[in-house]
């Protein structure tokens, strides 16, 4: 028999706050949604993006931002793009931050050097090895693509540098071929092997099966780098947590090459419903906005409204029986909490979906103390009929819900306001005109 208080209502306090999350697999041993590593790319597949273009001085303070986040990793692009691309290496390689610095080459002796002079910490190879960029892209043979990774690993090595080496498209490269060179990489001590999914043409069953495989043959760490060309970017990310991956490429809004890869705050939500105690404790989730602002301005796009976290929408709520429940208990219709990431929740009044709950919530805000229930359920009527017509801003909600109250303190008329309000003309009628820009 359920729990009782004294009053003999059901104890929903159970409920409230589980004490493990229901959406993870935490502790399945291959599991990885606990103990996972951030490699954020904003400032090496950020660039790929159709309006990127960053100058030293904004690599820099995106790199600043995101050490602020608490990311493990900042990857930059190739020293070996151009001359300002190797100055920016070295540039944010001299900061000092607590994340280590990566840039990103092609399996090829000349970028390799070139890498280790800029001073990072790592060093991150690629080259192609399905039968369409081995073909069209750079036409060799995978008998050539594991001697050049035998060679550039090793020297990589040699410098005492952290090396990555990943296949490019991946899911579309022949098993056997991946297999073999992974397993060849890994015994010359690579710190991870990379699967990368660079059309977006893989499912969450198809990353786990192959993470999974990769799994029982290699020792070392395996990144995995997810493009969303079919939105699947952020549900395969934390499906190759759990096949037994550990490191995860993300960007700032998500930008990159088309449609690009994970975003940072949307890889972040989803691994705090996994384990939030473990995505608090390790990142600043609270200077999330911070970093997106630098971004979406540097790239001249605006935070979408239905961006992760952040975004105006994210903890705004509308519908009256959603809002009554928000009310009693944010957890029934909010998943992730907002002061948590330093956001606030907003419910939506001024319309005709609104409840009387709602707008009660909204006269105990503003202290109208002597407003009752029946009070608030007519106000609610008359918010439904105006905005039928047009929808009221919260401006326009209070200025209702005051001038009601107004009536009712002084000499009792409060219900002929609600009468005499037919338009937001007349709602708005006595107040006073604003002065014109």
């Amino acid at each position: 028999m359920a729990p009782r208080d004294n009053n003999n209502n059901i104890d929903l306090s159970p409920l409230r706050e589980p004490v493990t999350s229901p959406y993870s697999n935490k502790f399945d041993p291959m599991s990885n949604v606990s103990s996972f590593q951030i490699i954020d790319s904003t400032l090496r597949e950020g660039e790929q993006f159709a309006n990127a273009f960053f100058t030293t001085q904004k690599k820099i303070e995106i790199a600043i931002a995101l050490d602020s986040v608490g990311v493990d990793y900042i990857e930059l692009t190739s020293p070996a793009a151009s001359e300002q691309s190797f100055n920016d290496c070295k540039a944010i390689s001299a900061l000092g931050l607590k994340a280590k610095i990566l840039t990103h080459i092609r399996c090829h002796m000349n970028d390799a050097r070139l890498a280790v002079e800029t001073g990072v910490d790592g060093v991150n190879v690629v080259i192609g090895t399905s039968s369409f960029l081995r073909e069209f892209s750079h036409g060799k043979s995978m008998e050539y693509i594991t001697n050049a990774a035998i060679e550039v690993i090793t020297f990589i090595k040699s410098k005492g540098l952290e090396v990555r080496f990943s296949t490019e498209d991946s899911f579309r490269s022949d098993l056997v071929d991946l297999l073999a060179i992974y397993q060849t990489v890994d015994r010359l001590g690579v710190n991870r092997v990379g699967i990368a999914d660079t059309v977006g043409c893989a499912n969450p069953r198809q990353v786990y099966e192959l993470v999974k495989t990769l799994r029982s043959v290699v020792k070392c760490d395996i990144e995995c780098h997810f493009h969303d060309d079919t939105g699947c970017a952020i549900a395969n990310a934390f499906t190759a947590l759990e096949a037994g991956a550990t490191h995860i490429d993300t960007c700032v809004l998500g930008i990159g090459e088309r449609n690009g890869i994970p975003s940072l705050g949307g890889f972040l939500a989803r691994m705090y419903v996994g384990d939030r105690e473990y995505v608090l404790n390790k990142y600043n989730v609270k200077a999330l906005r911070e970093v997106e602002n630098i971004v979406a301005e540097s790239v001249e796009i605006t935070v979408p409204f239905n961006n992760y976290i952040t975004g105006y929408c994210a903890f705004t709520h509308k519908a009256g029986i959603h809002a009554k429940a928000i009310l009693n208990n944010p957890s029934t219709y909010e998943i992730l909490r907002p002061d948590d990431f330093g956001m606030s929740r907003y419910v939506s009044i001024g319309h005709r979906l609104t409840g009387w709950n709602a707008v009660k919530s909204r006269m105990e805000q503003l202290q109208l103390e002597i407003l009752t229930d029946e009070d608030a359920k007519k106000i609610t009527q008359k918010i439904k009929q105006l905005a039928d017509v047009k929808a009221l801003n919260l401006e326009e909600v209070d200025i209702l819900l005051r001038k009601y109250h107004t009536a009712k303190l002084t000499d009792n008329s409060h219900h002929n306001v609600l009468e005499k309000i037919l338009t937001h003309d007349h709602l708005l009628a006595g107040m006073p005109v604003q002065a014109s820009a």
